[in-house]
């Protein structure tokens, strides 16, 4: 029987995945991008995200002198925003101090802010040869279930373990096939549901097939309770203006544009009268809206305001007045689109 590698490497030759539009060259630029934009985001999603980035973005300077509100704007809707943020800063970080020139080994690609070890090895392998093992969520399923491995993959120790499986079974050469035919084989053979296992180019040793256990493994995530959260946000409305407020750059939506939030059970013209000094003439609850995220639920209940005056307290830094097609163009997070779309 041949390798695990060279298995891998001859399947992804003649079924993997060769029209991706950050396959197009060895691009060390074109790939970091896709690698960041691929963290916890499906290919399908990520494709028009990057088409758009890298059009108004060639190349690192181009994104290296951008503002931090134009990276956002093509970002909106991707999610997991601090990976704009990061991509930003790595890019200052190498054409200022950097000279330009990308970095090109694992240790100096960790060192780029949200490049973490499986993203730095994935760069060097698919950008530079470099062989290094790589070990994202698809990747830890195929070795999980290869290697029968037991225990949920965000265990510290599970994990370890699959490090060294995955270093164990690198190839001598072909390090960028092997590297892209491991990515493609867990995102279109060996899936969470339904695995295509008969056409598995590694089926064969594969210790859950044999075992008829392919359901079981990975282990799942230990069931925990999500928290919810329940807000109230304000559609500030004057002379067919919102008001819109950046938030700040640490925390969920970092960054972005958003309403103004305050407890669900306040009352809105109370709290824009003391904090903004308007003077409201109407307000309206508008339906509610759900929005999840890896580690909560947020409950948003939106209300409309309208005011008969703007006074200067409402004019301060980090606030803007648009209209409701300016405000589209904004860096929006996507329950704020979505509420602001209904108007």
């Amino acid at each position: 029987m041949k390798s695990f590698s060279t298995r891998v490497i001859l399947w992804q030759r003649q079924h993997g995945r060769h029209g991706l539009p950050w396959q197009i060259n060895r691009d060390p630029y074109r790939i970091w991008l896709s690698e960041v934009m691929l963290q916890q985001t499906q290919v399908t999603t990520v494709i028009p995200y990057f088409l758009r980035f890298i059009e108004r973005f060639p190349n690192l300077s181009a994104l290296s002198s951008a503002s931090e509100d134009e990276v956002l704007v093509l970002w909106s809707g991707l999610g997991y925003y601090s990976r704009a943020r990061n991509l930003h800063k790595a890019a200052k970080l190498i054409v200022e101090g950097g000279g330009g020139a990308f970095p090109h080994t694992p240790a100096d690609l960790e060192r780029l802010p949200g490049v973490g070890r499986s993203t730095a090895a994935a760069i060097a392998a698919l950008a530079f040869g470099k062989s290094h093992a790589i070990l994202d969520g698809n990747v830890k399923r195929v070795l999980a279930r290869h290697g029968g491995i037991e225990g949920w993959p965000g265990n510290k120790a599970v994990e370890q373990r699959l490090w060294l499986l995955a270093e164990s079974l690198l190839p001598q050469t072909g390090i960028e096939t092997y590297t892209q035919g491991m990515m493609d084989l867990g995102a279109n053979l060996c899936t969470r549901s339904r695995p295509s296992c008969v056409c598995c180019p590694v089926a064969d040793d594969c210790t859950a097939y044999r075992l008829g256990r392919v359901t079981d493994l990975p282990t799942p995530r230990p069931k925990r309770q999500i928290p919810q959260k329940n807000i109230q946000m304000l559609l500030l409305m004057d002379r067919g203006e919102i008001l819109l407020e950046k938030r700040p750059s640490s925390g969920i939506w970092g960054g972005l544009w958003s309403f103004p939030e305050i407890p669900e059970e306040c009352d809105a013209a109370t709290h824009c009268n003391a904090q903004f000094e308007f003077t409201v003439t109407e307000t309206r609850s508008l339906p509610g809206l759900k929005h999840s995220f890896t580690h909560f639920h947020l409950h948003i209940s939106p209300t409309l305001v309208h005011i008969a005056s703007r006074p200067l307290k409402a004019e301060s830094p980090g606030r803007l007045w648009l209209t409701k097609r300016d405000a589209m163009g904004a860096a929006l997070p996507v329950p704020v689109r979505k509420l602001l779309s209904r108007l």
